[in-house]
């Protein structure tokens, strides 16, 4: 190759015209209110730090467990079902690019707008078509327009991002039915909603339902996600997936994890408890507000002059961002533009936005 030419130019043509996924900013240095990405604002469970000293140590030159089969057995135990129907993931991310793989690649692959934006990045690299589905503002299921979509495989955030939105086992259920091919109903945010869908696994074979520890066990920095399904399904997914695709750290914390769920169901029951609590002060300032069953509120902010809309959004997002406070702002929707999506902190986070709200009334 000459030095001249650039190996760019070698990629894949798909690849060249796609757009990696964006995360949420990381800031750099101290002080910062970072609720811009769901994260639990609570340490995990003591009993993950002594396992993953536990872990420690001279076995780390081993191989982990190719298939993850302690942590299959304990989700299976949770969730009601086999371990045959349990597949863990480097985080649900992983899970959720091995359903692309695995039946997406020469049928299209669908999902609803708003919603999360690494659908389409893992449809791209895949280089498969993608059919979108949008909501109204109403953000319920857009039951008609799903009837009529042609696709191999469809993905339900459920509680929606960024609304919050959570959606009924009966409204999941007509999806479901409807729908000639794999359904995945991701619930990243499911601990912290009223209901959830695993319920819905043992009268539909086509249902799929992911889940993860990043954001209720508090665990983002473990990468450790799963999935419950039909067998035949976890069968195609553990042909497509990375030999050791769960290291050991991850597997011997994510176990400790799963097997205290007291503690998991506190510090959901705290973050639950400042939601609703702040939703309700936000809605006080006139603030429009969805009814959140997640982790996260996605408000509509109103200045001092009752003025709604993008560019009050987008003033609030910058006043929030200059004393050092980040939230997370959808401009290219104008379902989303209006609304700032803010993750529930603790309870000096909570109190310093509120603070930093007032100080923008009386500003704006």
């Amino acid at each position: 190759m000459s030095a001249a030419n650039s190996p760019f130019g070698y990629a894949l043509p798909h690849i060249q015209k796609m757009h990696g996924y964006t995360p949420g900013f990381q800031p750099k240095g101290d002080g910062w209110v970072k609720i811009n990405t769901n994260e639990n604002p609570y340490p995990p469970s003591p009993a993950v730090e002594a396992a993953l000293k536990a872990a420690m140590g001279d076995v780390l030159r081993l191989y982990p467990d190719p298939r993850s089969e302690a942590l299959r057995e304990e989700a299976a135990k949770l969730h009601g079902v086999t371990p045959e129907q349990v597949i863990f993931g480097n985080g649900s991310d992983d899970v959720l690019n091995l359903l692309v793989r695995a039946f997406a690649s020469e049928s299209p692959a669908s999902y609803l707008l708003p919603s999360y934006s690494l659908y389409p990045v893992l449809c791209g690299i895949q280089d498969t078509g993608t059919i979108e589905v949008p909501f109204d503002r109403s953000m319920e299921l857009p039951f008609e327009a799903l009837e009529k979509v042609e696709a191999k495989i469809l993905f339900i955030t459920s509680p929606n991002a960024p609304t919050g939105v959570g959606f009924s086992n009966v409204d999941l259920s007509r999806v479901i039915e409807g729908f000639d091919g794999i359904v995945v109903v991701d619930e990243a945010y499911a601990d912290f909603a009223e209901q959830n869908a695993t319920e819905l696994l043992a009268k539909y074979r086509n249902l799929v339902v992911t889940r993860t520890f990043s954001k209720s066990y508090g665990l983002a920095g473990l990468r450790l996600g799963y999935a419950l399904a039909d067998k035949e399904v976890v069968e195609i997914l553990d042909r497509v997936r990375d030999s050791y695709n769960v290291n050991r750290l991850s597997q011997a914390g994510g176990l400790a994890a799963l097997k205290d769920q007291s503690y998991l169901k506190a510090v959901a029951a705290k973050i639950c408890r400042t939601r609703d609590y702040y939703r309700a002060e936000w809605e006080k300032l006139g603030w429009f507000c969805y009814p959140s069953q997640s982790n996260f509120l996605f408000v509509e902010p109103r200045n001092a002059a009752g003025e709604s809309g993008a560019a009050v959004a987008q003033d609030l997002f910058e006043f929030f961002k200059a004393n050092k406070i980040l939230v997370r702002y959808f401009p290219s929707s104008p379902l989303t533009d209006s609304f700032l999506r803010i993750s529930v902190g603790d309870e000096d986070q909570m109190l310093r936005v509120s603070e930093t709200i007032q100080k923008w009334l009386k500003n704006a």
